[in-house]
This record gives C-alpha cells, structure tokens and sequence, in this order.
C-alpha cells in the first residue's frame, strides 16, 4: 500500500469500505450467512487482540484502533463458507490473529498474510466444514439455525462451481460437458473487482500485484488449454470464479507480507497467479490463493533482495 494516506487506520478503512460491493453481492446471493460470520470474526479479533496485547503488557487501543484487526477479520469471515459453524471463524480468525500477527510482534513484523494463515489453517483441520457453501439465499431464522446448530438444518449446503467443475472433470467429463457459469460468483467477483479500482484511484493499493496476478492466471491458464480445451478450465472462468479478485486486489496486495519493490511485486503477483492455475488443476483443493499466497509470502525476502532499485549514480 502506498503512503499517501495519513495513517494505518485510515488505510484500513479505505480496504474495508471497497469491500462493501463484495460483500453486498454475496449477501443478495448467499443470505444473512456472510453478515453474521464478519460481525462474529470481527469481534473474536478484537477481543483476541486485546487480551494478547494484555498479556504482553502493550497499550490495547492503539493496536485495535488500526483497524487491522478487523479487517483480518473481516476477509477471513468472507473467505469462508457463510454457513460454517460460528466455531469455525472463531477457531480460525483466533489462530489467524495470535500465529498470523502477534507472535511476530504485532502489525508490520508479520511474515504471512494473517486472513490466509487462518484460513490455509481451517482448511487443513476442518476440511468438510470449509467446503460446505450455501447453495441459495438462507433466510436470517436458518443462518441462525445452521450456524449455532439450533435444529440441525443440513438442507441448505451445495459446493461452489469451481469445486463442482474440479469434481466432474476428475470424473472424465470434458468442458463442454459442463456447465461453467455461476451468476453469483460472476457478481461478486465483480463486486471485488470495483471494489480494487476504487483502492488504485484512492492510491491505497499498487497496480503491479493485482495486474500481474492476474496476468499469471491467464498466462498459465493459457498454456494449459493450449491445444486441449477440453480438459482444462478456461481463462474466463478463472477469473471470475473462486476468490480470484478478492485475491487479486485485497489478500496478494496485502503491504507488510508482500513484496516491497516495484519489479519484486510484478514477480510477486505473477506467481501466485501461476500457483493458483496449478493449484486449483492438479491440487486437492478446488481454489488454491491461500496456499499461493503463503507460499509466495516465504519467498518475498529472497524476490525483494534481488531486486532492489539500483542507487542513483551506481
């Protein structure tokens, strides 16, 4: 993120307010889910945060008045299935807050991504409830019932297209077998996708990780159909299904675990794109931006050593 603004909490703000259209988009599609597992992450962060900065004798309202906590939160909440326990964004905005951030320090000494830490976290412990999605709009009455376990509601669960194409194709279906199109991730990757340009023309973001993600997503997808359109996913429908654009534009640009320099960033972006393609055709897992965002996090010391800006006069 770019130092224009006057202070983090700001910043933190401007993330949280081009995150309205996303999120509004897959309220209108998936229900009252999304609204009560960002009000439950939020307030498990703050309160999380709080009690560690306690035991570390540090001042609380500083480091909670930032902001980026609740936004820790926040992207955690709309990553994960909107109708997931409330243990689960509890248990994994928790981790994502003590082992993501506060281990290392606090704000700014943290090596991951702390959303995608929690996340990567939650996926590899609880796999089934990580990958049960609402299939349709859930009423405020049912989201409360599925995710306190009030009545146990299990009518309302499906798989998301990326997850459901994934399947089939394992199975020996080809492309034009299958249908592709998800209006619902359509818009709200849309939703994320306005939501990044408002942070570029706000000068909150740099363009180079979000274009080169992106570019690495087409670049690979490309190779990979190149001659044999039939087996792998098409270009359109990795960028806008899954998380691509919250990805592309909130997570990959996240300041303090990536890279620093103007072309450590262009090398940066592009190979999370490239490993999210490979992760999502040859994984386990049918999306695949957490694992390539960790995984390019660990290599963001090595990218920014070699290529530092040469020193005026050199």
């Amino acid at each position: 993120m770019i130092a224009i603004l006057n202070s983090t909490s700001q910043m933190m703000r401007q993330v949280i307010y081009a995150l309205a259209l996303g999120v509004a988009a897959s309220y209108y599609f998936f229900g009252w889910g999304v609204i009560l597992q960002i009000i439950l992450a939020v307030t498990t962060a703050v309160a999380v945060e709080a009690a560690f900065l306690k035991i570390r004798k540090l001042p609380v309202a500083p480091a909670i008045g930032d902001g980026s906590a609740a936004l820790t939160g926040i992207l955690l909440a709309i990553s994960i299935p909107s109708i997931a326990p409330w243990w689960i964004v509890v248990v994994g905005v928790s981790f994502a807050i003590i082992f993501g951030k506060q281990l290392y320090g606090g704000l700014g000494n943290n090596p991951f991504n702390p959303a995608m830490l929690g996340y990567a976290f939650l996926l590899i412990s609880y796999p089934l409830q990580m990958t049960t999605w609402a299939g349709d709009f859930v009423t405020f009455t049912q989201t409360l019932d599925v995710i306190f376990n009030l009545n146990s509601v299990d009518a309302l669960s499906g798989a998301t297209r990326l997850d459901e194409v994934k399947t089939q194709l394992g199975l020996g279906k080809t492309i034009s077998e299958l249908s592709l199109h998800s209006t619902a991730q359509a818009y709200i990757n849309a939703g994320f996708l306005l939501g990044g340009f408002y942070l570029l023309v706000r000068r909150v973001i740099f363009w180079h990780i979000p274009a080169a993600f992106l570019l690495g997503i087409v670049v690979s997808a490309s190779l990979l159909s190149f001659g044999n359109t039939e087996h792998y996913l098409p270009i359109q429908n990795h960028l806008m299904l899954g998380g691509t654009m919250l990805g592309a534009f909130f997570i990959a640009t996240d300041p303090v675990s990536a890279c620093t320099t103007p072309k450590g960033r262009l090398i940066y972006g592009f190979l999370i794109g490239m490993l999210i393609v490979i992760i999502r055709t040859f994984g386990n897992y049918p999306d695949g931006i957490a694992f390539a965002v960790l995984l390019m996090n660990i290599a963001v010391p090595l990218i920014d050593y070699y290529t530092q800006p040469k020193v005026f006069g050199k």
